[in-house]
């Protein structure tokens, strides 16, 4: 079966917090489309905070950051994944106004 190909750009946005020039929190946007909607989604990817510094505010700050940048760039949606053994990383998540929709279902290429 042969498909036609048509290749659509995407843009993206790392968030870093340094701590004496060291980054010790980071979280991607990336900007999408598709064809349901005229506006683009936000899909926010490897958000991560030094395990010395969990519970600082920091991955709140860095989320907050990825939602405003998502609105400014008027997203209809931004998408999070999470694996499942972080319920405290859910629990933000939900703070933040995200609802759980399921199960990501993932492959790995390597």
């Amino acid at each position: 079966m042969r498909f036609e190909k048509i290749y659509v750009s995407a843009s993206g946005v790392k968030f870093i917090r340094r701590v004496k020039g060291v980054e010790v929190g980071r979280a991607y946007l990336y900007i999408l489309n598709n064809d349901l909607h005229e506006e683009p989604f936000g899909f926010m990817e490897d958000v991560f905070v030094d395990e010395t510094l969990r519970g600082s505010g920091i991955g709140r700050a860095l989320v907050e950051a990825v939602i405003k940048e998502a609105r400014a760039r008027g997203c209809y949606k931004l998408v999070a994944t999470s694996r499942a053994e972080r319920p405290r990383v859910h629990a933000l998540y939900v703070a933040l106004g995200f609802k759980d929709y399921g199960k990501e279902f993932r492959i790995d290429l390597v």
